[in-house]
């Protein structure tokens, strides 16, 4: 069985003890690609470094909502180039975030169009990071005229998931999904067709059970399968297998 794990933060510090064996960990599991996500500069260029590094390693690259007010120009002009590395796979994590506004929302809606721009400039899918805003996210979306799109840990309605599915949008589920009253991700896991449907960790965050409490790492990307396996009535393998095709075809990992 292989696993796709579409998002997650290899340079967090969480890792700085065992990042190499935290890969091999995810590898004996059956993860044969994994997105690490920059969300500064300086994070960027790290999540590319390890890309380098690892043949089953991609990188993304932004700035995160929470810090929207340093994508300045020159800073968006120093994205550019770094996504023209053959390992970057696309551009994000970028969004709304109306939950910790850490940065105004003027800024995080500059910020996310700057992103957008980039995105289409570079030909890249977009990550998308929304929290409290799919209504806004989606119609800033439309606005921009995206269609290469990945709405990360996905966290809204299934009703809200539909609208991101009739726009034909991949939606990714984390760890949430396997927590007991966690009902609207198990909605969600339902409705999305699973062509696009993708899984990820999200890691260190979003830790699934059974480890819920502890660091979360690739390697734990099982739980959320099986769990949405379950959920859907369909066999884990068959949930692996499509949901591994729709993270290469999105990012398009086979012509790297």
């Amino acid at each position: 069985m292989e696993l796709f794990d579409s998002h997650l933060h290899l340079d967090d510090q969480a890792f700085a003890a065992d990042r190499e064996q935290t890969v091999a960990r995810a590898r004996e599991a059956g993860v044969v690609g994994m997105v690490t996500v920059g969300t500064g500069l300086d994070s960027c260029r790290v999540a590319v470094a390890l890309a380098e590094q690892h043949r089953d390693v991609f990188a993304a690259i932004a700035i995160h909502p929470q810090d929207a007010g340093g994508a300045t120009d020159g800073v968006m002009a120093a994205l550019r180039v770094l996504a023209g590395h053959p390992k970057v796979v696309a551009i994000g994590e970028t969004g709304l975030d109306f939950v910790r506004e850490t940065s105004p929302r003027d800024a995080q809606r500059r910020a996310f169009r700057a992103h957008l721009s980039l995105a289409r400039a570079c030909d890249l899918p977009v990550i998308i990071h929304c929290r409290e805003a799919y209504p806004e996210v989606l119609s800033i979306l439309d606005d921009e005229r995206a269609t290469r799109v990945i709405m990360h840990a996905f966290s809204g309605s299934a009703e809200m998931a539909q609208q991101c599915a009739d726009r034909g949008y991949g939606v990714s589920l984390a760890g949430p999904v396997t927590y007991k009253n966690a009902r609207a991700p198990r909605e969600v896991a339902r409705v999305v067709p699973i062509d696009q449907l993708l899984l990820e960790t999200d890691a260190p965050v979003l830790t699934p059970e059974p480890h819920r409490g502890r660091r979360n790492e690739p390697a734990y990307l099982t739980h959320i399968a099986a769990r949405i396996a379950e959920i859907r009535g369909q066999p884990v393998e068959e949930v692996a297998a499509a949901t591994t095709a729709n993270a290469r075809r999105i990012y398009g990992v086979d012509d790297r």
